[in-house]
């Protein structure tokens, strides 16, 4: 079993995430490469919402390869190309992951290898 962490001798998290998860042992671990709000078809959003979307369905694909699902996810690093997708990024994240949350890191970037993208998320997961 998960076990989620976060000391109350710290700050609690600003938002759904948890500060660490511990992973016991015999799990195998799953991580995957950043992943980019692009479709199989090659058509890319304008939203930052609908790119964080096809992420997290990327990912969710990916996962489903090892048979795991976005449930098994432990670690969230998430980037954005500006302060305004903050918000589209976390509320689907936060439509997706219930409490406790996984642990999350969310960085501000220049930018991605081209111009259109807006979020780009990776994950380790555990099954």
């Amino acid at each position: 079993m998960l076990r989620f962490l976060t000391p109350k001798t710290i700050k609690p998290p600003f938002a759904r995430y948890s500060h660490g998860v511990e992973v016991p042992a015999g799990r195998r671990l799953v991580l995957c490469s950043g992943q980019l709000g692009i479709g199989p078809d090659d058509t890319i959003p304008e939203d930052a919402g609908a790119q964080a979307e096809l992420c997290f369905a990327n990912i969710a694909a990916i996962l489903g390869e090892a048979g795991l699902t976005l449930r098994d996810i432990v670690r969230i690093n998430a980037f954005v190309t500006d302060r305004a997708y903050l918000r589209p990024y976390m509320d689907v994240r936060d439509r997706l992951f219930s409490d406790p949350a996984p642990a999350s890191t969310l960085m501000i970037v220049s930018g991605f290898a081209r111009p259109e993208f807006k979020v780009e998320i990776e994950v380790v997961a555990a099954g």
